[in-house]
């Protein structure tokens, strides 16, 4: 009986590194571990080399798309992570449940105090929501087609297009409704002022023709605030893009840009 029990919990052992480990098509080429936190899915790649000082990178929204940097990181011995916040819209929900896994990536895994946090679209929500109430967690973020107003999108009550479905769970996920909404400051246009007192360092890349999130609503104000407040904001635009491809095709401006964050 006792070797049968050993047998089965070695099957065991093997079931469940393999169901932690799946395969990912878009990072097949690193060691990758997948999993639930707080019943949401999270994941962490783990570079061939690590460096010394345990970087790590904060993918916020939409895995594996344009991953360019995050490859290039991974090569330069930063680790990738994860945690799923869909349909939270960088509410105070995800920030806890951001703090949490923050806790848990730089104690079970040892990694950097300090963090690159990585927002596209409306990954810039909980990117600035989160980094705005963590300023001595993060190194530096990179946000690119960032929402940073919610009233542009998904609620569109600009020029943008918005999405009213995304909308409604939106107001939800905020507690909020068509008129207090309009009067809610917790968004990144200006809880970056903290970010910037901070000296935290922030890139942004748009395109000039995009509708859905356009630039006239998000990123330009929030750099006008980000400036006034004595913040450094680098921004690259990307003439005749529209909404997508998120990235730069060659990354080495955004790569060289999180380098310099962490040599400061």
């Amino acid at each position: 009986m006792n070797q049968k029990n050993s047998i089965v919990l070695v099957l065991l052992t093997v079931l469940i590194a393999i169901t932690s480990c799946r395969d990912d098509k878009v990072f097949a080429e690193y060691e990758i571990k997948e999993f639930s936190f707080n019943g949401r899915a999270a994941k962490i790649v783990f570079p061939p080399e690590k460096n010394q000082n345990n970087y790590w990178i904060w993918r916020a929204r939409f895995w594996g798309h344009e991953p360019q940097v995050d490859k290039a990181l991974l090569e330069k011995g930063f680790h990738l992570v994860y945690v799923d916040v869909t349909n939270l819209f960088g509410n105070n929900e995800a920030v806890e449940l951001w703090n949490e896994f923050y806790d848990h990536c730089t104690s079970e895994y040892k990694l950097n105090q300090k963090v690159v946090l990585e927002g596209m679209s409306r990954g810039g929500l909980i990117v600035y929501n989160w980094a705005s109430k963590n300023t001595d967690k993060v190194f530096s973020i990179y946000a690119d087609a960032p929402v940073c107003d919610i009233k542009s999108w998904p609620g569109g009550m600009y020029s943008g297009s918005g999405s009213p479905e995304d909308w409604k769970l939106c107001l939800k996920a905020y507690n909020l409704d068509t008129i207090s909404v309009k009067t809610f400051k917790d968004i990144p246009i200006n809880n970056c002022v903290s970010i910037a007192k901070a000296g935290i360092p922030v890139l942004h890349v748009y395109g000039d023709a995009d509708t859905i999130v356009p630039f006239d609503e998000n990123t330009r104000l929030l750099a006008e605030n980000f400036k006034k407040a004595g913040g450094t904001i680098e921004i690259i635009r990307k003439e005749g893009v529209g909404h997508h491809p998120h990235s730069l095709k060659d990354p080495k401006p955004i790569v060289d840009f999180i380098l310099k964050s962490i040599d400061q």
